[in-house]
């Protein structure tokens, strides 16, 4: 048994339960202060890390009794951020000591910013970083932490997409527990992608259960495309990127056109991922966004949903450098007439169905954005 002093995000319960895969009520948890140290967000990030600091007190719990697997689900869930256990010794509320491990950041793994609040952190990401350690903690004793690492941004993007998804109604009666009975479900591969395998049976149209079904799904977060229209100028601006699935399949030219897009980040509306793409991808300032719809991009095999947007701005320069080079991304764009944009469309030399949507959508509103 081993005692841990926790300072971060995993004082919030509903993690905590997620991550170790039991009841966290049924843990010996007591207040504690770790002195001379003091917990800060990490920049850039949305999780903390904790520093020696005189005269500081950093606020957590000290949980007891820890098994031995519990400590290595922690150990995978905090590996996947670069941290490692140290031991210290922390004080109680009466004053008492006692010695516990904590969590430590790496050596320069990451850098510190403000002093962190667990109560802002749960009032905006509580919610999706619990859910994202489901997903994370489906995978221990498969693959180890530091891969895990390279999978955890999408993860915590695929899980801020479900809360949206969740949203979703339109007013279809039938309901979930009484009309698909799930059999198995598997989390088969985790990568940029997820790949989850299911078998399941769904009430059919005439009332009956239909056949137990076999199916798979890519699991992906949701995404914005928007589409930047100058109606002063009457023109469009396009961008160019080399997309790896078009060469897996054999098309002989996987350089595509395509309006911006860009995957909704943890804590981010579609709108503020639409004017952060057209800065990263384009260059761009956007003055506002015409929202075009939302769908699915492919239901029968990826969970993708895309929000669909014109963004009117002043379209005057091109770049050949757009794009976030730590995401590998090299793009480049160009500015086409909306006349010469759409004889393009009509000649079927654009691939992307995004565009395709987004230029008869802009055919059909064109007059009034130009008034």
């Amino acid at each position: 048994m081993s005692d841990l002093f926790l300072y971060g995000t995993l004082r919030h319960e509903p993690l905590l339960h997620r991550v170790l895969g039991r009841d966290a009520n049924a843990l010996s948890m007591d207040a504690a202060i770790l002195p001379d140290h003091m917990v800060y967000a990490v920049q850039g990030q949305d999780f903390p890390m904790i520093l020696q600091e005189a005269r500081a007190n950093a606020q957590g719990i000290l949980v007891r009794g820890l098994t031995a697997e519990d400590l290595a689900r922690l150990a995978f869930y905090e590996g996947g951020f670069d941290y490692d256990l140290e031991p210290v010794t922390v004080v109680l509320q009466d004053d008492s000591e006692a010695s516990a491990q904590v969590f430590y950041p790496a050596p320069g793994a990451w850098i510190p910013s403000d002093p962190w609040s667990l109560q802002n952190w749960v009032d905006r990401l509580g919610e999706v970083t619990t859910l994202a350690a489901e997903e994370e903690m489906a995978y221990f004793g498969k693959v180890d932490a530091r891969t895990m690492s390279r999978s955890m941004p999408a993860i915590q993007t695929r899980a801020w997409a479900k809360l949206f998804a969740r949203q979703r109604k339109t007013g279809d009666p039938r309901k979930l527990a009484e009309d698909v009975v799930v059999h198995r479900h598997t989390r088969a591969y985790v990568d940029y992608l997820g790949l989850e395998e299911i078998e399941l049976q769904h009430r059919q149209h005439d009332g009956s259960m239909g056949p137990v079904l076999s199916r798979n799904a890519l699991l992906q977060g949701s995404a914005v495309v928007v589409l930047p229209y100058d109606p002063v100028r009457d023109t469009v601006l396009l961008v160019e990127q080399f997309r790896t699935p078009l060469f897996l399949i054999d098309d002989p030219e996987p350089w595509m056109w395509e309006p911006v897009a860009g995957m909704i980040d943890p804590g981010e509306t579609p709108e503020q991922t639409a004017y952060r793409e057209a800065t990263e991808e384009a260059k761009i300032t956007l003055e506002k966004l015409e929202y075009a719809g939302g769908a699915y991009s492919s239901s029968g095999s990826s969970t993708e949903y895309v929000y669909l947007y014109v963004g009117v701005g002043e379209l005057t320069e091109t770049t050949e450098v757009g794009g976030v080079e730590t995401e590998g991304e090299d793009i480049r764009t160009q500015i086409l007439p909306f006349e010469e944009f759409m004889n393009l469309v009509d000649q079927s030399v654009f691939k992307d169905l995004p565009l395709l949507t987004l230029a008869h959508w802009l055919a059909r509103h064109r007059d009034r954005l130009r008034a």
